[in-house]
């Protein structure tokens, strides 16, 4: 909570504010901030693409368990028995244990032996890709639809396992243990680097989606009450499901209890300690307090704690394959409750996916070579690109593979951008600026709350997290699950520094594009991209999906025709009045104002503002990655120059011809 608030909310309403008042994607708003920044767009496409690469193997996990929920008995449901016994290694762990790390992962017994492809796994992650590519592949329109689907579905199936959780025995101590608070656990960065990175996930900050979201939105959208709604939203919604999952674990640890009690219930008859089996607790209770530390120790009683219980259920993968399957087969009718929670989890995957996706591809259609591709073109080659990389996961090292890029790759590079992106907007950018910008968005001026958090508290503590998770990460040896099939369980071991290194090159690919477009454009051994432009005027078709989303208020002018009747349009651009009223309106024609030009500074240093840009590049392309195909060619008889475009000129009128394609 404390992250949602100071950090989640402020970034949320910067990178959707900023989207809706540039109307462009990632790259596009932080090259037009300044360009000596653009290396933000690219570190969060970078980082964006590891997330993408190594969350659909999660989907794919899910799509085998799914197909496995329609047998009966659930196939995690027994262990498999070899001369009519059970498997020693099924024996010595649990039934959902053996199926996930033999069945299903075959998993190898480190990281550095593969232990080569498994078949079932390629085909579900060649499967899963092709289901997003058919999502994505026709733009925000079509994967809108699907999102109704994938966001909605969720919470009917959450309030049917909310139903029937809270009704289970055991229930209570679940819930009872998920508000008991752990104060020490503060104190570890690694808990506060979580958080920060829960929040970021739940939201899809810094991925650069949030961006291109907004980008679509009408410049006039009230993002601020957005923001709100969906971070209100998002928090109900995340104690709702823990309140789900905290219900269901209680009662597979009551049932953990009740099987160690009849254990060791069956050790104390065995020694003559209890008459029958069906004595009653208080009994049980008296005679195990009679027994001493060497009868406990020879005899192999096991310690029957509810807390132990609750305190060892297993967190990611663990979690929804292991602990929340466990639970599931000792519910009656367990296969219908099985396809009703691997479906709901394909739609969560696949809806969070989904926005992983359009955020990164809207980020490369912003570059200019893929331009005039087609959407479907440059959307399967990615995800192609990714189901090849993503083979590695399919490997019998798949899961240490997973947690490694979870680790590394989808963790530090994040708070990195997000971290850059506050820096940018709020000090660069200015805060006041963009305070201005939401006002004129959303007559709503953001107050102390947005100031303090954007200007202080929120680059503070992802400062703080920043530093001090590096330094724990350094100080302690990351560590992995590795599965020990001889023994049943699963040991920590430490990565190898190969696999270090890796990690290593993951986290600099995606925090080295800021410094190294910085420094190239600071000293100008690369020019700076004019072709990634800025404002609301520039035009320029992605996806044919997102044309019926481009309204009146996205025409170039307020006094031009509907874009529908500008190919048979010609007019004329007047000279620029000093004594004009909208001479000091630089809302700009996405806002409602005229086509007028800020006219800030001459330093070079700033960014170039629209002026600058049509004055260097006159014949150019005034285009946006969001909307219908135009293109405006300006015919005049000499070239322009700053003072045509600056107010108070009084520069020969100029004639401009809209070309429609």
């Amino acid at each position: 909570m404390i992250m949602l608030i100071l950090e989640g909310i402020p970034l949320f309403l910067i990178e959707l504010g900023m989207g809706q008042r540039m109307r462009l994607g990632a790259l596009g708003v932080w090259n037009t901030i300044h360009p000596w920044l653009g290396g933000i767009g690219i570190s969060s496409c970078i980082v964006t693409l590891f997330v993408a690469i190594y969350y659909n193997v999660i989907i794919t996990w899910c799509f085998y368990y799914f197909f496995n929920s329609f047998r009966y008995p659930l196939p995690w449901a027994v262990c498999p028995q070899l001369n009519g016994t059970d498997v020693e290694e099924c024996e010595r762990s649990s039934e959902t244990a053996y199926f996930w790390y033999r069945t299903t992962l075959d998993a190898a017994p480190s990281i550095d032996e593969t232990g080569g492809f498994k078949w079932w796994i390629v085909l579900c992650l060649m499967l899963s890709w092709t289901v997003v590519f058919f999502i994505v592949m026709k733009g925000i329109q079509s994967s809108g639809k699907v999102v109704y689907f994938t966001s909605l579905f969720p919470y009917i199936v959450l309030t049917i396992f909310f139903i029937r959780g809270i009704t289970l025995k055991g229930a209570g101590a679940g819930l009872i243990h998920m508000y008991t608070p752990k104060v020490e656990k503060l104190l570890e960065p690694t808990v506060w680097l979580d958080a920060a990175t829960q929040v970021f996930y739940s939201f899809g900050l810094a991925f650069g989606s949030l961006i291109a979201f907004g980008s679509y939105n009408t410049p006039k959208n009230n993002c601020v009450r957005d923001v709100l709604l969906v971070s209100v939203c998002n928090a109900i919604t995340a104690i709702y499901a823990s309140v789900v999952i905290f219900a269901i674990l209680g009662y597979k640890a009551t049932l953990g209890v009740d099987r160690c009690i009849q254990v060791n219930k069956h050790i104390l008859v065995k020694h003559n300690l209890l008459p029958t089996m069906d004595v009653d607790h208080t009994e049980y209770e008296h005679a195990m307090a009679n027994l001493n530390d060497t009868m406990l120790k020879e005899w192999e009683f096991e310690k029957c704690s509810l807390e132990d219980q609750l305190s060892s259920a297993a967190e990611g993968t663990g979690l929804a394959f292991i602990v929340f399957t466990e639970a599931i087969v000792e519910l009656p009718g367990s296969p219908f409750w099985a396809v009703l929670f691997f479906t709901m989890l394909l739609s969560l995957g696949l809806g969070s996916q989904i926005g992983i996706l359009e955020g990164m591809l809207c980020t490369i259609f912003d570059i200019d070579i893929f331009k005039r591709i087609r959407k479907p073109y440059v959307t399967g080659v990615v995800c192609a690109f990714c189901f090849s990389v993503g083979l590695i996961f399919t490997t019998g090292a798949g899961e240490y593979w997973l947690k490694m890029f979870d680790s590394f790759a989808g963790t530090i590079g994040l708070v990195v951008v997000a971290l850059m992106e506050m820096i940018a907007v709020i000090y660069i950018y200015g805060h006041e600026k963009f305070t201005e910008d939401i006002y004129q968005m959303t007559g709503i001026r953001p107050g102390l709350y947005w100031q303090m958090t954007w200007r202080y508290i929120g680059p503070a503590i992802m400062g703080c997290i920043l530093l001090s998770s590096i330094l724990s990460m350094l100080l302690r040896n990351p560590t992995y699950g590795a599965w020990n099939g001889e023994l049943g369980v699963v040991e920590n071991k430490s990565y190898p520094n190969w696999v270090m290194g890796i990690a290593l090159a993951m986290i600099v690919a995606g925090v080295l594009p800021m410094p190294v477009v910085f420094l190239l454009r600071r000293f100008q051994i690369l020019k700076v991209d004019l072709d990634i432009h800025q404002g609301s005027i520039r035009r320029n078709e992605t996806t044919a999906s997102t044309k019926e989303m481009i309204d009146e208020d996205d025409v170039v002018s307020p006094d031009l025709p509907p874009p529908q009747s500008l190919a048979a349009t010609r007019f004329t651009i007047g000279d620029f009045d000093d004594d004009d009223d909208d001479d000091d309106d630089f809302s700009g024609p996405a806002l409602g104002g005229p086509v007028n030009v800020r006219s800030d500074s001459d330093d070079e240093d700033e960014p170039p503002t629209m002026g600058k840009m049509l004055a260097k590049k006159p014949g150019g392309t005034m285009s946006s990655p969001h909307s219908k195909p135009q293109q405006l060619q300006f015919k005049n008889q000499h070239h322009l120059t700053p003072d045509v475009l600056s107010p108070g000129s009084r520069k020969k009128p100029f004639r401009m011809e809209v070309v429609d394609f």
